[in-house]
């Protein structure tokens, strides 16, 4: 009985302790703040877009700020848990993304701030972006996980004109080892290549995040890709085709490995001179003047051996067709031509020797021509453009 009377007391006595609700008595009678009351803090955070909102737009729309304090840390995550990396500024009053968000994507955000004395407070948000109407891609070269020559760009075209450049070349990066400076070029509204100053250096890795999702590419259409591109740099191989002597030397790491005796374009169909990059490799492929503006000059359905050096049509390609031309004198319509047989059976041939010896990104330099310099715009041949212009 004796112990339920102890029990019972302490119980009334614990009790008595806690009474005063958010306010105390000191020695003296005056009130005082609880512990509870000094930890609240007086900063305020605050998050836009609203919590639950829907709709939101890629860029511009997400941040985050404070008030009687400074913010000490956000985080912004998908439904992934990818991070979205962003800055604070302002000397902790502000925080932005450093990149766009992606389209229809559900994020979420928490922050939090300290106010003049230490004391933190947080804020907790999730929001929706919007779900574009209108999309574009880009469709880009090389290859993922390919292995291609010193003076290959990374190169990208766009399936809707771009009237946002700045955003979507931003939305490109590019990291390489060994460390180059890359930097990109647009060609027209839907095309833009990335290149260091010089070619690149044999064996270089080059990583492309080419995160286009959520890029307003232009009013009202976005971005719906975001993919790593992987490749690598093989060895140095750049080939010079002297249009005056008809002949190529073919060089890798600045050393001449091979001298082979070619043809180019006759008088009046001169082969353009300049900086050139092998952009396709076709076992056999049709020539037809009709498709280059020389009408119905000729159409042959087997050239054997054939690299495109432009678009509008050059080809560094095997010959079989033409006699004692071969180190001789100019007989072709603007082609570079090596000694070839029909069919391109066989492998000693100058023609198919150059075929199995060269990769996309090969450069095939030609000098002494009639022509002028090639369009970098036409092909991969941004080489021809002074860095101070590439990067203006």
């Amino acid at each position: 009985m004796g112990l339920v009377l102890i029990s019972g007391a302490l119980v009334l006595s614990l009790a008595a302790c806690g009474g005063g609700g958010g306010k105390g008595a000191d020695a003296k009678g005056k009130e005082t703040s609880t512990q509870q009351g000094k930890q609240q803090s007086t900063a305020a955070v605050t998050i836009s877009p609203k919590s639950g909102a829907t709709g939101v737009d890629t860029s511009g729309a997400l941040k985050v700020g404070v008030a009687k304090g400074k913010l000490s840390e956000v985080t912004v995550k998908d439904a992934k848990g990818a991070t979205v990396a962003g800055t604070i500024t302002g000397g902790g009053a502000s925080w932005t993304p450093s990149t766009h968000l992606a389209a229809s994507t559900k994020y979420t955000v928490h922050a939090v701030a300290k106010d003049s004395e230490g004391r933190e407070a947080a804020e907790d948000s999730t929001f929706t972006t919007l779900t574009p109407k209108n999309t574009f891609l880009g469709y880009f070269t090389p290859e993922d996980g390919s292995t291609v020559g010193v003076g290959m760009p990374f190169s990208v075209n766009f399936t809707r004109g771009i009237t946002n450049p700045q955003a979507v070349e931003k939305a490109v990066r590019i990291r390489t080892e060994p460390a180059v400076d890359v930097e990109g070029h647009w060609f027209g509204n839907d095309r833009l290549d990335f290149r260091p100053e010089k070619y690149w250096k044999e064996g270089t890795k080059v990583t492309v995040d080419l995160n286009l999702d959520g890029v307003e590419g232009r009013d009202g259409v976005y971005g719906k890709q975001h993919k790593t591109i992987k490749f690598t740099i093989g060895r140095n191989q750049v080939s010079v085709v002297d249009a005056k002597k008809h002949t190529m030397k073919v060089t890798q790491d600045g050393k001449v490995i091979k001298t082979i005796p070619v043809t180019t374009g006759k008088p009046g169909y001169d082969t353009w001179n300049g900086q050139m990059v092998i952009s396709e490799k076709l076992t056999v492929t049709r020539m037809n003047g009709e498709t280059v503006g020389y009408g119905g000059e000729y159409d042959i359905k087997d050239v054997p051996h054939a690299m495109r050096l432009t678009t509008s049509g050059t080809f560094l390609h095997g010959n079989y067709w033409g006699g004692g031309a071969f180190g001789n004198y100019n007989a072709s319509h603007g082609c570079v031509g090596l000694r070839d047989v029909r069919g391109g059976y066989d492998s000693s041939t100058p023609a198919a020797w150059m075929f199995n010896h060269s990769i996309i990104g090969d450069v095939v330099i030609v000098k002494n021509s009639h022509d002028r310099t090639v369009d970098p715009a036409n092909g991969f041949n941004g080489w021809n453009m002074s860095w101070a212009e590439w990067t203006k």
